[in-house]
């Protein structure tokens, strides 16, 4: 194992160097909350504190950006832990009452088509279609539905394809 090793920069100058970069990343990388990002990140940070003699100079940011999505991703986990997704899980009600927009009733009716179809799919696809639709990505889906990327990958396109059977049966 090396030794310790000699770093030009003290704390307080790296961490304005490189905490703006650090939420950037995480930012573009992860689709959670800001509360989910500040956290990683400063427990990234404590971290360095105690790691930093075994980080190469220069390699900071890379180090904190790993560090920082596996703890968003922990919390992330965590968080989905105490509101599991059972096997009747329907995805959370919409935020807004599209019955009295100003939204056409054909445009309305299409959405309630397609919301009927969609709960027509497996259960594990429909999961899988609801958390893309929330914005997750395949990774976030795969860490939140314990399936691989490759599986995730998988289940959306035989999702889309049914769901595209569907609609052409009409």
């Amino acid at each position: 194992m090396n030794g310790p090793r000699e770093h030009s920069q003290p704390m307080d100058a790296l961490y304005t160097e490189l905490q703006p970069r650090l939420w950037r990343i995480l930012v573009s990388n992860l689709r959670v909350a800001d509360d989910v990002i500040e956290d990683a990140c400063q427990s990234a940070w404590s971290s360095l504190l105690v790691h930093r003699s075994a980080i190469a100079p220069g390699h900071e940011l890379g180090w904190l950006s790993t560090t920082a999505t596996r703890e968003a991703l922990r919390v992330v986990r965590a968080r989905r832990e105490l509101f599991p997704l059972d096997q009747s899980a329907d995805p959370p009600a919409p935020l807004e009452d599209h019955r009295n927009s100003a939204t056409e009733p054909d445009r309305a009716l299409e959405i309630r088509e397609r919301l009927a179809e969609v709960r027509a799919l497996p259960l594990r696809q429909r999961r899988i279609v609801w958390l893309q639709g929330l914005g997750y990505d395949y990774a976030e889906i795969a860490a939140a539905t314990g399936e691989s990327c490759r599986t995730v990958e998988r289940q959306l396109t035989r999702a889309r394809q049914r769901l595209t059977q569907i609609g052409n049966v009409d």
